[in-house]
């Protein structure tokens, strides 16, 4: 039997990597870079044996020719290394993903599994700046950005299946919960059943037919994702870690469907489904705010956030 014995929600750019010099004087980037480093010790002083980490697809690992809503990587994971993020083989562990995986279907949660599982910074950035040296993860990757998507009510849903799966484990006793993504923000991803435009048009293109190519896309991608401007909710984002920190998200999630969420947040809120997953899995217990930063100059509500079972609990 397992503990979930920490959960961390944390937010992710590839822009806190290659445009860190443009904000190195604002306090508010320090603030929530410090806000990572912060969490990190608090789940390496949880001692976890595992961390899962829940995280999103920007279609450099996934594509529109096979989109699963959710994938649990049960063997070899691979970081594609975009814009400074880990590059090549994660450490996991096998063994363990794959009783979690038999859980979730046992509890009639078909999620897909891979063996061979190609993930980028929606996974890799909380590798980056969060997991523990030396701790192996356990990836889910959700659909956000190729709709139709999840219901947040599927998301809570899978959360709550995913601590019974855990709990049942064998061979490990510590187990961390990590959502990473968020919080409001847009870019210039378009539907691809609507696409609109040369711009749009090339990017639903990519999303079609990268598989095993994304690098020959990203020269022209990357100037329409950099250049879109900011669209960040202060008091959507402020409201949703008041709920997190209430363990009140369950009821936040309530009040959204797919549309407002994105009138709300933007296309890239619908990544607090990680956050959803990661705050059921520990038992919507009341959380805390590290850190919360809307950054502009990294088009998002940037926010990092922790839940503690038992505070004070190192044995």
């Amino acid at each position: 039997m397992a503990d979930i014995v920490f959960g961390v929600g944390a937010s992710h750019t590839t822009l806190m990597n290659t445009q860190w010099d443009a904000v190195d004087h604002k306090p508010e980037a320090h603030a929530f870079r410090d806000g990572l480093a912060t969490a990190k010790q608090h789940l390496t002083d949880a001692r976890p044996d595992v961390c899962v980490i829940v995280g999103s697809n920007h279609f450099r690992g996934f594509w529109l020719d096979l989109m699963p809503q959710f994938t649990m990587g049960v063997d070899v994971v691979d970081a594609v290394g975009e814009h400074g993020t880990p590059r090549g083989p994660l450490n996991t562990r096998s063994d363990i993903a794959q009783a979690i995986h038999r859980g979730l279907l046992a509890a009639d949660f078909d999620v897909a599994m891979s063996t061979n599982m190609a993930v980028d910074h929606g996974i890799s950035h909380a590798v980056q700046y969060v997991v523990p040296d030396g701790v192996p993860i356990v990836p889910i990757v959700v659909n956000v950005f190729g709709p139709p998507l999840p219901t947040l009510r599927r998301c809570l849903a899978l959360g709550d299946a995913l601590r019974a799966s855990i709990a049942a484990l064998q061979g490990v006793d510590r187990v961390a919960v990590i959502g990473t993504g968020g919080l409001s923000h847009a870019i210039p991803f378009p539907d691809w059943r609507d696409a609109e435009g040369e711009a749009e048009e090339f990017l639903a293109e990519s999303f079609r037919h990268g598989r095993g190519r994304w690098e020959d896309y990203e020269k022209k991608r990357r100037p329409l994702i950099v250049g879109a401007p900011a669209r960040i909710n202060d008091d959507f984002d402020r409201a949703f870690l008041d709920q997190l920190s209430a363990g009140s998200l369950a009821a936040f999630a309530s009040h959204y469907s797919d549309d407002d969420l994105v009138t709300a947040a933007g296309n890239g809120g619908n990544e607090v489904r990680a956050w959803l997953i990661m705050a059921a899995a520990l038992g919507h217990l009341p959380g805390h705010t590290i850190a919360y930063a809307p950054m502009t100059e990294w088009l998002t509500g940037m926010a990092v956030a922790t839940i503690t079972p038992n505070p004070g609990d190192t044995t």
